[in-house]
């Protein structure tokens, strides 16, 4: 007997590889550009892209942030591999949402990683609106430990289930609970949007609650609108997921809006970062740690050096950023507008 989540991981598997256009490539950090150096001062050699999150060393701010997990040796291979390429490069990884361990007891295996990556830095994962439906900060923190987790992301992702045929709408008082979670877990929390961006007011109702991570996750990558909508049957009409496709606060824009809690909240940048370039932008605007994922699906199905070689790819196109900048290291662009030449202005994102 087949379990509806456990599908729906693999169905969105064969969105991502066989349509093209739900990643919205909108290219929003293409509209940032940094203020280049002649002269930049030191050598290519003497630049340090490493960094420390969380307690722990990273090689380069990079996050591969959260995509599977399930009963399926596709779904086992991926985490697996990524888990390994994490581990072997000194970046974060997110896993996908671990609600479906819960119904299907076998889906855990594909996200007890830790014999594979004993020191990456590793966030569990679920979803912020089942605390609605059942979920306890006990089932957090189980997910936590199946995973041997540094943090717990909680995703909140009102579009994607409002354009799911078996969504879960109910988002009402799920601030306090996630304040609840994060008071009671024992790890970080780190709230997240999943592809539609983090207003300020969603922030500020967060960090109030006690929730000092927030990855603001914004529209221009990855469209689980898009992905809902393929998924479901042809019907007369744009489907609904169609309509919202392109929903969302810009990526670069969240990061801007966010600033006045620079105080109280660390920021995590993902959603339609491509490269090493827009990874020193989000870093300049306000992040302090990038995630990408959709360009790993494919390595990742392949093997754990395939995931490596991407990784390195990033890791030589940040370090060269940071060296045309005249930066010597990450603290050198983290949140330092100096590095930015222009921008678009409040509301000119799209």
């Amino acid at each position: 007997m087949t379990d509806p989540v456990n599908d729906r991981k693999l169905e969105h598997i064969r969105v991502l590889e066989q349509d093209r256009e739900s990643d919205r490539r909108k290219y929003y950090f293409d509209r940032i550009r940094l203020k280049h150096r002649a002269l930049p001062e030191r050598s290519l050699a003497s630049v340090d892209p490493t960094m420390t999150f969380m307690g722990k060393r990273l090689s380069f701010p990079l996050l591969i942030s959260c995509m599977t997990g399930g009963d399926h040796e596709v779904l086992r291979t991926v985490n697996r591999n990524l888990a390994m390429a994490a581990e072997r490069s000194g970046v974060a990884l997110g896993v996908g949402s671990q609600r479906v361990m819960f119904a299907v007891p076998a889906a855990r295996a594909s996200f007890a990683l830790r014999s594979v990556a004993p020191t990456a830095l590793m966030f569990a994962n679920l979803g912020a609106v089942q605390l609605n439906y059942g979920f306890t900060p006990g089932m957090c923190r189980e997910a936590v430990d199946v995973l041997g987790a540094d943090a717990l992301y909680l995703h909140l992702n009102p579009l994607q289930e409002a354009v799911q045929a078996e969504g879960e709408t109910d988002f009402s008082g799920l601030a306090a609970k996630i304040g609840r979670v994060a008071a009671e877990l024992g790890k970080p929390v780190i709230a997240k949007e999943v592809g539609a961006g983090m207003a300020l007011e969603d922030a500020r109702l967060l960090a109030d609650a006690g929730v000092r991570f927030i990855d603001v996750a914004g529209a221009g990558g990855t469209s689980w609108s898009r992905i809902e909508a393929q998924r479901q049957p042809k019907s007369d009409g744009m489907p609904l997921g169609h309509v919202f496709q392109d929903w969302g606060i810009p990526t670069p824009q969240a990061l801007l809006d966010l600033q006045p809690l620079s105080d109280r909240v660390t920021l995590i940048a993902s959603g339609g970062i491509r490269d090493g370039v827009d990874m020193v932008k989000a870093l300049a605007l306000g992040a302090s740690l990038c995630g990408v994922a959709r360009p790993f699906l494919a390595p990742a199905m392949e093997s754990a050096e395939a995931v490596m070689n991407v990784i390195a790819r990033l890791r030589r196109e940040f370090v060269t950023a940071l060296f045309l900048l005249g930066a010597g290291s990450v603290l050198d662009v983290l949140g330092n507008p100096r590095v930015i030449a222009g921008m678009p202005g409040a509301g000119d994102w799209t």
